[in-house]
């Protein structure tokens, strides 16, 4: 089939452009290339049955390219991704990520396209009260990240109940893996892998019991794979392992990898952070025939060494 894949220059969107493309899709990705970046589409630019579409997801032309195309499915993984931005310009964050996701689902319309799979945050959950996080826990979003993830969510249910596209809604935990930024706040495996390689300082909020759930971007890619497909229509699963890891284990793990001393600094804890997070993926197994397979030593290992090779070590 054709998939369209909206931020599919990106991290996570690259990886999953490379899923599509092994399984034998057609695959169009639409990036405006603001973050991010062409090299991590040299693979999928050797298949015939690729093509990359510099556009923004707010340009008038989309529709015009959807209906076109005409995908089956569109994976939608274009965002502004920083809470802190957020916060700093909650309207520029609404503008990419809530009226962004007006504009794809409206081009879907157009463009007759079955289905769309979304991609959505913790962040929605906001301060949990049940660890891990049931697929079904109430929604407190705390900062406008959350609120524009949350109002995308609204727009899938609402597309449905008025034009009758399909949706799945996958909430992402903390991903990591190969063409991670380490610029940025998300991507604190990137960040240490990038540190400890280098040889400089790293840095531990508070005294490094907060906790978080990683999972590897091939495990998540597997996901909206599977989401592709008629399962899990109308609903939405948490991508997550449901293992709670600490910011100090982490920090060990990655230094192993890399073969440098564990010896992070620490610093007060940052407002705002959550001192504890995992999701249950469960629901996931039982509507997708999804689950995590890449435990974290092993995905920490090979991001370390995917970084190191691009180091040239």
């Amino acid at each position: 089939m054709r998939v369209l894949v909206t931020g599919g220059a990106g991290f996570i969107g690259s990886n999953l452009v490379d899923r599509l493309l092994a399984d034998g899709h057609e695959v169009d990705v639409v990036d405006d290339l603001s973050s991010g970046s062409r090299a991590n589409l040299t693979q999928a630019g050797e298949s015939e049955r690729f093509r990359l579409h510099e556009l923004d997801v707010l340009d008038p032309a989309l529709i015009g390219l959807v209906s076109k195309l005409r995908p089956e499915v569109i994976c939608h993984l274009a965002a502004q991704i920083s809470v802190r931005k957020s916060v700093a310009d909650p309207v520029r964050d609404a503008r990419i990520n809530v009226e962004g996701t007006a504009a794809v689902l409206t081009a879907a319309h157009e463009g007759h396209t079955r289905k769309v799979v979304f991609a959505s945050s913790v962040a929605v959950y906001g301060r949990p009260t049940t660890i891990p996080v049931p697929g079904d826990a109430a929604t407190d979003p705390r900062s406008p990240y959350a609120a524009s993830k949350l109002s995308g969510e609204t727009y899938l249910a609402t597309f449905r109940a008025l034009h009758g596209i399909e949706y799945t809604t996958l909430v992402l935990s903390n991903v990591y893996g190969p063409r991670q930024s380490p610029e940025g706040e998300a991507g604190v495996v990137a960040i240490f892998t990038d540190a400890l390689l280098a040889g400089t300082p790293t840095v531990l909020y508070g005294d490094g019991t907060q906790t978080r759930d990683y999972i590897f971007v091939e495990d998540v890619v597997d996901g909206f794979a599977r989401a592709c497909g008629p399962d899990g229509n109308g609903r939405r699963f948490n991508l997550g392992t449901g293992i709670q890891t600490t910011d100090r284990r982490l920090h060990s793990l990655i230094a192993d990898a890399a073969g440098a001393q564990d010896k992070p600094g620490f610093a007060p804890p940052r407002q705002g952070d959550l001192p504890a997070m995992a999701v249950d993926p469960v629901p996931a197994h039982d509507g997708l025939g999804w689950q995590p397979r890449v435990d974290l030593p092993t995905g920490v290992k090979r991001t370390v060494e995917w970084a190191a090779g691009r180091r040239g070590k």
